[in-house]
């Protein structure tokens, strides 16, 4: 009897679990028929989630849901991602087709991840190189005059932005805004902000203009310009047709400093870009023919000339991937400046592309040099502009009245826009020419300063500038620096220095201790040479605003 009912009971269990197996977990015989995910569209911001449902509709009718029986992928994880579950987390910007499977059954969603982006340009004609925050973290380093930023996406919603000025010594100072630590602003899905750090230093500012973020046009090339020069007036802004000039021509609009232009779409092909004073067709800029390929997406500065020609403006041109480059004046020229370096070498006489009929510098001589001429000569001439850049190929230094010896004879590559300095370095028997470019754009932060290693005698050396003049317990600011060597432009704040050369390693003057006076936006040159004949005492040669007025 007990092993009957035993066997009544297992029999019962069996059929109850099959009972509760048929019912496919919904308490009935119905199958899973379908799934849907919901929502079937949804949006999200950066590394903002959306929770997915998975929701199943059976054979009676009945739906329930199976959200946690189902597997998620993401069919472009780098715009969203999904988790086990359904969580779905924006990454970066476009839209993502999320799949969900239960058995062989499959279901989609669209999700879109919603962004903002920034960009910023540096204008200030008179500021250094800045570092620009977003949110308090560096979002660019070292962003120098001229040049802009690839555009950085960002979540909608609210940001700070800051700009700091890199000061000589490694500080920084907060320019934007001009008090307090940050500019705050909100930042709206599917647009693109343009932060543009403008004006001379004490008004530095930012202006903040906004374009939907979408993709260019096919065929198309898209341009926004902005007024980014102080010192500039209202101008008239012309694109047409290279060479159509601008009679008979409408202009594309006019702006003010602070002011913007565009975006507008043109058909790829190309350009010349005119700037006209506003109301007039006095050209203050012609670009020349300008190449705009099709899917550019440029922001153009136009901005205060601070390097050679007569133009008041350059255009410095950014485009969607951060590359920079820079749009002159046709006529702008390349500027060059002759010193006479070479301690044992006679008065000479320069001249280019081998016309020797007519001197392009009459004569130089080294400082402190008695002969022939040398009470005429001067050791360095002023910069003389050269225009078109290609017209001089080469250059030539002869013994001043014997042009039958050529001691110098050096190719020359001219870039316009660049200033140059070629100096006559090295003794007699070496002499050559060494080519450096001059960056003659004043800071209001800070002075510059420069040291250019032309003495054959000394060897390498190690250069300090100190605020006394001992140098015992200093530590140089250039170390081991060989002959011919440009230190480039050091930022140097104000004050009254000494500056002392020593052969590297050692604490024994070869030059100075040497007292000089610097101020914000002095722009000074030291050049190292050996005593007339060559050897010691070494000297200085002293450029720009360190020779004086």
């Amino acid at each position: 009897m007990k092993n009957l009912i035993r066997s009544g009971l297992a029999l019962g269990l069996l059929v109850l679990l099959g009972a509760v197996a048929a019912c496919n977990g919904n308490g009935s015989n119905a199958r899973l028929n379908s799934i849907a995910v919901s929502p079937a569209q949804a949006t999200v911001t950066l590394g903002t989630t959306q929770q997915l449902t998975v929701r199943g509709t059976y054979s009676d009718g009945s739906t329930r849901d199976i959200t946690p029986q189902a597997a998620f992928i993401s069919q472009s994880p780098a715009v969203a991602t999904v988790a086990q579950g359904g969580l779905a987390t924006g990454v970066a910007a476009g839209a993502a087709v999320i799949k969900a499977t239960v058995d062989s059954l499959t279901a989609t969603a669209t999700v879109t991840v919603a962004v903002s982006s920034v960009a910023v340009l540096h204008a200030s004609p008179d500021a250094p190189d800045v570092n620009v925050l977003v949110d308090g973290q560096a979002a660019v380093s070292g962003l120098a005059f001229g040049q802009g930023t690839a555009p950085v996406t960002l979540a909608t919603g609210a940001h700070t932005l800051a700009v700091q000025a890199r000061l000589p010594g490694g500080a920084v100072a907060t320019v934007i805004p001009a008090t307090g630590d940050s500019v705050s602003e909100t930042f709206a899905a599917a647009t693109q902000y343009i932060v543009i750090a403008e004006g001379a230093v004490a008004a530095i500012g930012p202006q903040i203009f906004s374009r939907p973020l979408t993709p260019v046009t096919a065929g198309q090339a898209r341009v926004q310009v902005f007024h980014a020069a102080p010192a500039a007036p209202k101008v008239d802004v012309y694109v047409t047709a290279p060479g159509a000039g601008v009679a008979g021509q409408a202009p594309l609009g006019s702006f003010s400093f602070k002011e913007t232009l565009g975006p507008v779409e043109v058909p790829a092909g190309s350009y010349e870009i005119y700037v006209t004073v506003a109301g007039t067709k006095t050209v203050v800029f012609d670009s020349g023919s300008v190449p705009l390929p099709a899917g550019a997406d440029l922001l153009i500065a136009a901005e205060q000339n601070t390097g050679p020609g007569a133009s008041p403006i350059t255009l410095a041109v950014t485009d969607d991937q951060g590359k920079n480059s820079q749009l002159l004046d046709v006529a702008t020229p390349a500027p060059v400046r002759i010193i006479h370096a070479s301690p044992d070498a006679p008065a000479v006489s320069v001249y280019v592309n081998n016309s020797f009929a007519a001197p392009l510098v009459p004569c130089l001589a080294f400082p402190g040099y008695t002969g022939a001429q040398a009470a005429s000569c001067p050791t360095y001439t002023a910069y003389t502009p050269v225009f078109p850049v290609g017209s001089v190929t080469s250059a030539q230094v002869t013994p001043y009245g014997n042009a039958g010896v050529i001691a110098i004879n050096a190719p020359l590559a001219l870039k316009a826009g660049t200033q140059y300095s070629v100096y006559a370095v090295g003794d007699l028997a070496q002499i050559a020419p060494l080519l450096v470019t001059d960056d003659t754009r004043r800071l209001a932060t800070a002075a510059k300063l420069r040291v250019i290693h032309a003495s054959p005698a000394a060897g390498p050396v190690d250069v300090y500038l100190t605020s006394g003049s001992s140098i015992g317990s200093a530590t140089p600011v250039l170390t081991n620096v060989p002959f011919k060597a440009d230190s480039g432009f050091l930022g140097v704040a104000a004050g009254t220095y000494y500056v002392t050369v020593t052969p590297t390693g050692t604490k024994t003057a070869a030059i100075g201790p040497l007292a000089v006076t610097l101020a914000v936006k002095g722009i000074y040159t030291a050049v190292a040479v050996d005593h007339v004949g060559g050897g010691a005492p070494l000297g200085l040669i002293a450029l720009d605003d360190l020779a004086g007025p």
